[in-house]
């Protein structure tokens, strides 16, 4: 598959207030509008690359906020990221007899698939992913909406919403199997000591009455294993919506997307955690809300020259806001 690129729309930046205290340089700033957004990544050439879940396609927006059209179809494209080689990859949830898979974008522009199936089974939709120091891969494989072609299940019949690990071409395993309910952004400490997992149930009557919104860490184990009985709690939305997307910044901190403005029964039934970037440390203190004004924040990822600026994903828009200490990359990484 080749890369349609395609001009169509100059945004306006607009300005409107982050309210933050102690880590923020700036205002929240809006950066681009399109149907659904979700899954941004940085490259250094000054692009932000996002997924428009909606329409099914990867956009780009240029340094001067023009925005491009990178990819279409993307599989209904998720969680982006760019790996060590400067190589985007992408989670696929696919939808409905759509790909369910993990991909490479390569620099000629083909599409490499690098995970698919795990034991001949169809994954249920991948989500977001994560690269550790070593280069190895982890992603999330969550199934919000129907559940009807689901092929994960354990010996016992039950479902399995995992988190994976691709090593190489062929190579993937199961780390985690139940010890989340339904894991969904996903973070590796730059010292490859943690894996933090945001554990989100939110999506209909059924699953989402009494399902988990929280934010877990476990201890990631030199041959990128997990130690199931590490699992720790750092933050419960209780029944508001709980963590999506994450991004790091150089100093371990966790900046977290969750919370709704107004409730939405019969799944999330209040709104104590307002919309916003959630920022803790690694041991799990809530250090800063800062708010965003839209009910569907979805992700965010660090970038800019000195990746000190945070993009964030929600509802239709793309944001953007400065922070005082650079984030944490696989790539490109600063010194």
């Amino acid at each position: 598959m080749r890369l349609l690129i395609c001009p169509i729309l100059l945004v306006v930046p607009i300005l409107a207030k982050a309210q933050a205290q102690n880590l923020t340089n700036g205002d929240l700033k809006l950066e681009g509008i399109v149907a659904f957004t979700e899954g941004p990544a940085w490259h250094p050439s000054g692009n932000v690359y996002f997924t428009d879940i909606a329409n099914n396609r990867i956009m780009r927006r240029d340094p001067k906020g023009t925005m491009h059209v990178f990819r279409t179809p993307s599989g209904r494209a998720n969680g982006l990221l760019f790996d060590q080689s400067g190589r985007l990859m992408a989670c696929e949830g696919g939808g409905e007899g759509g790909n369910r898979r993990v991909t490479r974008t390569e620099k000629d522009g083909t599409i490499s698939v690098l995970a698919e199936r795990y034991q001949r089974k169809r994954l249920n939709s991948p989500n977001d992913l994560a690269v550790d120091s070593k280069g190895r891969i982890y992603f999330s494989d969550p199934r919000y909406g129907n559940r009807a072609d689901l092929e994960q299940f354990d010996d016992h019949g039950k479902e399995i919403e995992g988190i994976y690990r691709i090593d190489g071409p062929g190579k993937i395993t199961r780390i985690i199997t139940h010890e989340v309910h339904r894991p969904n952004g996903i973070l590796v400490s730059a010292d490859d000591r943690f894996l933090f997992v945001a554990d989100n149930v939110n999506d209909g009557p059924d699953e989402g009455l009494g399902g988990n919104r929280k934010l877990w860490r476990f201890d990631l184990q030199v041959d990128g294993s997990i130690a199931p009985r590490s699992r720790k709690l750092l933050f419960d939305w209780g029944s508001d919506r709980g963590p999506d997307g994450m991004a790091l910044d150089s100093t371990g901190r966790i900046f977290a997307t969750a919370g709704f403005n107004f409730p939405k029964p019969p799944v999330e039934t209040s709104s104590k955690y307002k919309a916003g970037v959630y920022v803790f440390s690694p041991a799990g203190e809530l250090l800063q809300t800062i708010p965003v004004p839209a009910d569907m924040i979805t992700n965010c990822t660090f970038g800019g020259p000195e990746l000190k600026t945070l993009f964030v994903t929600a509802g239709h828009k793309l944001w953007s806001m400065s922070f005082k200490d650079p984030g944490h990359l696989a790539w490109p990484r600063v010194r």
